[in-house]
């Protein structure tokens, strides 16, 4: 009967164990010294651990690997905790777009977690942070989202930010909302692509 050679591209999971014990401090040194596949794996199991979201977040900053990214992201979001979403929110300052993009998608699964800092995102002082929070505000099942949207377009002083709403709210938005558009497109009056944008919201609101 012929042997099965043990593969070399890969440890086992045995020795990935004996070399790196699985409880918290393992992982975590498996996480920031093993090789993509072990990181990877250490990013899963750490989900078991809530008091790991800031060292997961902070490895997303200089992880490199799109599967362990995945990995991280998958785990953070699965937290659903404020630890979770405090460690996910500084990405979305980081110049990397995959980064970017993947906390949005793991932000807009923790809903309750995250809600207490829309209010502050919105009003922060980088509009790329501001049109981030409201693309998240697209994909976040939360009740507050139309109202969010609605301070958006009352308060965003730039183009980019305001476009960005009323593409949401073409999405997401109420007859009543209607008002607060048709206003939005008199003050931006000689932004001709963004009164088409309201006018294709306004049409879209109008159908449903």
């Amino acid at each position: 009967m012929r042997l099965r050679q043990p593969s070399s591209i890969e440890p086992s999971r045995e020795l990935i164990d004996r070399d790196h014990p699985r409880d918290k401090a393992g992982l975590i040194a498996l996480l920031r010294t093993g090789n993509a596949a072990q990181r990877r794996r250490a990013a899963i199991d750490l989900a078991d651990y809530p008091d790991s979201a800031a060292m997961m977040g902070a490895q997303l900053a200089n992880e490199a690997d799109p599967e362990v990214r995945e990995a991280l992201f998958v785990s953070l979001s699965d937290l659903h905790s404020e630890s979770a979403a405090t460690a996910l929110l500084p990405l979305l300052r980081n110049e990397d777009d995959q980064l970017r993009s993947g906390a949005v998608k793991a932000l807009a699964g923790m809903p309750r977690a995250v809600a207490p800092c829309i209010n502050t995102l919105l009003r922060d002082n980088d509009p790329d942070v501001r049109v981030f929070t409201i693309h998240l505000l697209g994909d976040l099942r939360h009740d507050q989202v139309p109202r969010w949207l609605l301070q958006v377009l009352n308060d965003e002083a730039s183009v980019s930010g305001v476009t960005a709403a009323v593409e949401v709210l073409a999405q997401l938005g109420q007859p009543e909302h209607i008002p607060t558009l048709q206003a939005v497109r008199r003050r931006f009056a000689d932004d001709p692509f963004l009164a088409f944008a309201i006018d294709v919201a306004i049409q879209r609101i109008g159908a449903a």
